[in-house]
């Protein structure tokens, strides 16, 4: 699983890095073998991480937008 997608900050990456991070890693491994994820919970500590609901959608919306294009 490829945790490309940051959970700490509300900032989306972009689209071209997603792509361009995906296409490496499917030079050393099949892309039937991997997927793509965030790195980790929206909550990974005490405290949460300083990002709001909509921008957690936000990214998970970016996993699903990136999955279909390279996955279908």
């Amino acid at each position: 699983m490829l945790g490309l997608i940051t959970s700490k900050t509300g900032r989306l990456e972009r689209m071209d890095d997603l792509r361009r991070r995906v296409a490496t890693a499917g030079q050393y491994f099949p892309l039937a073998q991997l997927g793509v994820s965030t790195q980790c919970g929206f909550a990974s500590s005490v405290l949460g991480n300083p990002i709001s609901p909509e921008k957690q959608q936000q990214k998970l919306e970016l996993v699903v937008r990136i999955a279909r294009e390279v996955w279908g």
